[in-house]
């Protein structure tokens, strides 16, 4: 053996959909055999889907799984195959690899490594397996080795490295290069976040060089469980030289290990594997036509919420995605995103496909009429009027629909409104005024919209889409069952002040193959504004808060890096000297006390997309107690250090 044809596969699974995951398996491995592939790694935890929280722990989860991995086996003839599952072994569950070759399981790995922080909770269900640790577990019936083990395929030797495995000083990998391992096998679950695609790169590239070994990575794809968004790829093949690597093995400067370790090497026999032939076509990597031209943060940023939103409608069975669309940045932000969303499947999947997959008729015609038909029948955008919208937003919401080519409505919600003041003013016995109930007067007509859009979504079976942005949910600026409402946040994970230089770019470049949308003109020129005082006042977001670029700014230092108000102060007079510094202070202190009491609110947020790791989600990444002494000893320090200057 000295050429052989090696395999990473992604799949787009869903956490404890047993059939759909196995026939995806299934077709993977059928895709691999065809193109002649020898070695084929699936990502990790595949069979159950990574997502699955606490039903990890359930023994009939545990058991389906195993009964899965033996449905799987027999189809593995003439290809070896790696793939993940959950295996209980002794009085501890562990996130294991399954190597499968020629209709016989021949062994498990289990990871060492376990990932626990931010967006990962893998300690709570599984145990890390310990370094050199061997033995034997009974699956379907018959008895395989497991534990921390190598593998002889033909002669070609095979080990893992499992997603965090990777990721860690302590690398298995160098222990696995000091036993002559020949290919490194890393099935993952890697969550995307903005520039971490170039960070696993480095790591296979480094992994691969320095442990002198082939190397193949696999990740999930999509939205596989509602929050995460992975960002695998198809199949992608390559062929290696075994001669090569075993060259560049010895002259490595590492302690070899004998063979004759009891129970670590592992003989598969799995029959002549394909032959390598042609060269291999690999999986059509579409990023690199993107990822060299100039603006890769706003490509990965389309190209990532538009996947969630699709993958998020399709797995919870809606009907397209309706928008309260106000006009402004945000929700023309999340309507551009789910027309984008069907552009980018139909050209992924074909439309018919795109089409079906949102429980949608394929449209007649052929081309952008077609396209544009798929558009309108999936997005709806409501315009939702009181008496304090104006003509410039109405104009912007109508012509951003007519653009994308999405369903338009208007709905008058005043009535609504006046109808709602009079109940409660009858009730206090006095009028509502603005001097008196500015706040109240505000959130009611925020309120007043929900339920028609409610409504309009469940007559279509659709997905209600918040368009709440991360900078609204830091101080809490958004009502709650207003704005917030619906059954995904997509923005909640991005600030406004990226989102409106994002907004910019989509008006004059756009992502590739899909090109500007020159109507959010309308919408950029605009100030951001709530629209809900009257005109007269003047209302916008940062009269109400503070600049944009100011708060973005005082959230990261507060909250990613961890800083007290008076350390927080001190950066932003760094930052922008040409804020008077008391003014500074006075928005210190106004992020600080918004922050602390606007945890319920982010509490009750729809889930959202993990972007970054500098998320506020809760439930994935940022935790701060719903009640607390709300920083009284830190803002008075601050405002001391204020009065000294």
């Amino acid at each position: 053996m000295n050429v052989i044809r090696v395999a990473g596969a992604a799949l787009n699974q869903t956490p404890l959909d047993w059939d759909a995951n196995r026939d995806r398996i299934l077709a993977a491995i059928a895709e691999a055999r065809a193109a002649g592939v020898a070695v084929l790694c699936l990502p990790e935890l595949c069979i159950t889907g990574y997502g699955c929280e606490d039903a990890f722990y359930s023994p009939a989860v545990q058991r389906m799984a195993i009964e899965v991995l033996a449905e799987i086996v027999p189809h593995t003839g003439g290809i070896v195959v790696a793939l993940g599952l959950p295996l209980r072994f002794e009085s501890g569950l562990y996130d294991a690899a399954a190597l499968v070759a020629g209709g016989r399981l021949a062994g498990i790995v289990c990871k060492q490594h376990l990932a626990g922080d931010g967006i990962h909770y893998e300690p709570r269900w599984f145990r890390p397996w310990r370094r050199g640790q061997r033995s034997v577990v009974t699956v379907a019936g018959r008895d395989v080795p497991v534990g921390d083990l190598r593998f002889d395929c033909g002669g070609l030797r095979i080990g893992f490295e499992i997603c965090e495995d990777a990721w860690v000083a302590d690398r298995p990998g160098a222990a696995l290069a000091a036993r002559g391992v020949d290919l490194i096998l890393n099935p993952s679950a890697s969550h995307f976040a903005f520039g971490k695609d170039e960070i696993r790169r480095r790591l296979v590239q480094d992994g691969s060089r320095a442990f002198a070994a082939g190397y193949v990575y696999a990740n999930l794809v999509g939205n596989e469980a509602g929050r995460a968004i992975y960002d695998g790829r198809s199949l992608t093949v390559a062929d290696i030289d075994v001669g090569e690597l075993r060259a560049a093995q010895a002259r490595l400067a590492v302690e070899p290990v004998p063979d004759a370790v009891e129970g670590d090497v592992v003989p598969v026999a799995f029959g002549p594997p394909p032959a390598p032939g042609a060269a291999p076509a690999e999986g059509g990597d579409r990023r690199e036509a993107w990822e060299h031209g100039g603006h890769v943060k706003e490509e990965e940023f389309t190209r990532a919420v538009a996947l969630g939103l699709f993958d998020y409608a399709r797995k919870s069975r809606s009907r397209g995605f309706v928008v309260s669309a106000s006009g402004g940045a945000d929700s023309s932000a999340v309507a551009c995103l789910a027309a984008i969303a069907v552009r980018l499947a139909a050209g992924e999947l074909t439309l018919p496909v795109a089409a079906a997959r949102l429980g949608m008729a394929t449209p007649t015609g052929s081309g952008e009429a077609a396209l544009r038909g798929l558009i309108n029948a999936t997005l709806t955008c409501v315009y939702q009027a009181t008496a304090n919208s104006g003509a410039v937003t109405h104009a912007a919401a109508r012509g951003l629909a007519v653009a994308l080519g999405a369903a338009f409505y208007e709905f008058d919600v005043e009535p609504l409104v006046r109808g709602y003041e009079t109940i409660v003013s009858r009730s206090i016995g006095r009028p509502l005024t603005w001097d008196r109930d500015d706040v109240a007067r505000q959130n009611v007509q925020a309120r007043a919209r929900s339920p028609g859009v409610w409504m309009l979504a469940n007559l279509t079976g659709a997905l209600l889409v918040s368009t709440s942005n991360r900078s609204e949910a830091a101080v809490g600026y958004a009502t709650m069952d207003g704005d917030t409402s619906g059954g995904i946040a997509p923005l909640a994970g991005i600030d406004k002040a990226y989102l409106r230089r994002w907004l910019v770019w989509l008006e004059t470049c756009g992502p590739a193959g899909v090109g500007p949308i020159p109507a959010l003109a309308a919408v950029n020129v605009q100030a951001p504004t709530a629209e809900l005082r009257p005109a007269a006042a003047g209302q916008t977001d940062e009269a109400d808060l503070m600049p944009y670029d100011v708060l973005d700014r005082a959230e990261r230092y507060a909250v990613r890096d961890r800083l007290d108000p008076v350390a927080v102060w001190r950066r932003l007079r760094a930052d922008f000297p040409g804020h008077d510094q008391t003014q500074l202070a006075r928005w210190t202190e106004r992020f600080f006390t918004l922050w602390s009491h606007n945890q319920w609110k982010r509490e009750r947020y729809a889930p959202s997309f993990h972007l970054d790791d500098e998320n506020l989600d809760p439930k994935t990444w940022c935790r701060f107690p719903i009640l607390s002494g709300g920083y009284a000893r830190e803002l008075a320090a601050l405002r001391a250090a204020v009065a000294r200057i």
